[in-house]
């Protein structure tokens, strides 16, 4: 199912923006929370380190992501969107969150609030079964 979501989601920008999965959600994240390291990108995409390496080189070269060092200690590089990467979040982002409004529309409150527990508990899970 999340697969499902994904690639109807990537549909919306993948062709008109050229953007892979594992891109949208790089700059998915540094929209919301910017200036962050290549490893809290991983954290909170909850993706591979290498996965997010790849696609941060490819978001760097098309100039979607710049790299900079944090603002007090100059030893840490901090990622966030550019000007243009920016652009392309504000058109991205809402079609998204209309799409997943739509995908949860079917749901009454009762039942969002049951999806969300159970969401919950699973992701509980995952987090005894890998010891985070």
């Amino acid at each position: 199912l999340s697969n499902r979501i994904s690639q109807t989601i990537s549909g919306l920008y993948g062709q008109r923006f050229g953007l892979a999965i594992t891109e949208w959600r790089i700059m998915a994240v540094l929209g919301r929370f910017p200036e962050l390291s290549a490893g809290e990108v991983a954290e909170r995409t909850q993706m591979d380190k290498v996965a997010v390496s790849r696609a941060l080189a490819r978001l760097l070269e098309r100039g979607l992501v710049q790299r900079d060092t944090h603002g007090t200690d100059r030893r840490r590089s901090v990622l966030e969107l550019s000007p243009v990467g920016y652009t392309v979040y504000d058109e991205v982002a809402p079609m998204a969150l209309e799409c997943e409004r739509q995908l949860l529309a079917s749901l009454d409150e009762t039942d969002r609030a049951q999806l969300d527990v159970l969401l919950a508990k699973l992701a509980d899970g995952v987090n005894n079964l890998t010891g985070k």
